[in-house]
């Protein structure tokens, strides 16, 4: 089957379009792209479109590699300028070429019915934190879930408590990011309903 070819959208889950912040590098485990390929196989089975930086190298790669691999959707939205630098790939599904990070961002929100982490450095930290940022302050009610099965996120989930036990972050805050440790759990997580404008984000099942 050749990517996205009629392949219809899963109906037990109303999440149609994931969004993936992740590294352009590798890492030192083998098992950041392992799970980032298995991410992009499941995407790909249930018919979610992932929609990511565009990369062809290290988690960003793998991500895509399983998604393409599996028939499934996916589109790449890259700066022209990062083009070499990242291996922007030219066999997805969809290519979007931008001509800043700012558009980039931008139109991922816009093509995306919720956020997923991936492990990565800067720009995954950064692209995730200007999206909670934007949920903040109520500019989306999108869900934004930290996916990794090593512990890969456990100091930032801690650092997260810590400003809001400092005072930050409210409650409400705080649950604007979940953590999952499977693809399953990161997915459901992901397709739970937005709590209405200016409420915190209803708790899913064994959440707490």
């Amino acid at each position: 089957m050749t990517p996205g070819s009629g392949r219809k959208p899963s109906t037990d889950t109303a999440l149609r379009s994931l969004c993936v912040f992740c590294g352009a590098s590798a890492g030192v485990r083998p098992t950041h792209v392992r799970l980032a390929a298995r991410l992009g196989q499941t995407c790909a089975r249930r018919g979610i479109r992932i929609v990511y930086g565009a990369g062809g190298v290290g988690v960003m790669g793998a991500l895509s590699d399983g998604a393409l691999a599996a028939g499934g959707r996916i589109t790449g939205v890259i700066p022209k300028a990062l083009m070499d630098r990242e291996y922007g790939r030219r066999d997805l599904t969809e290519l979007r070429i931008v001509g800043s990070m700012h558009e980039r961002k931008a139109l991922m929100h816009s093509l995306s019915d919720a956020f997923l982490a991936l492990p990565g450095g800067y720009g995954t930290l950064e692209e995730l934190f200007e999206i909670t940022a934007w949920a903040q302050l109520h500019l989306h009610r999108k869900r934004i879930v930290l996916l990794d099965d090593g512990g890969f996120f456990d100091p930032l989930t801690r650092m997260l408590d810590h400003a809001r036990d400092e005072g930050f972050l409210s409650d409400a805050d705080r649950q604007l990011v979940r953590h999952a440790k499977s693809v399953d759990d990161a997915l459901r997580l992901a397709a739970l309903p937005p709590a209405p404008s200016g409420e915190p984000p209803a708790l899913g099942p064994g959440e707490a």
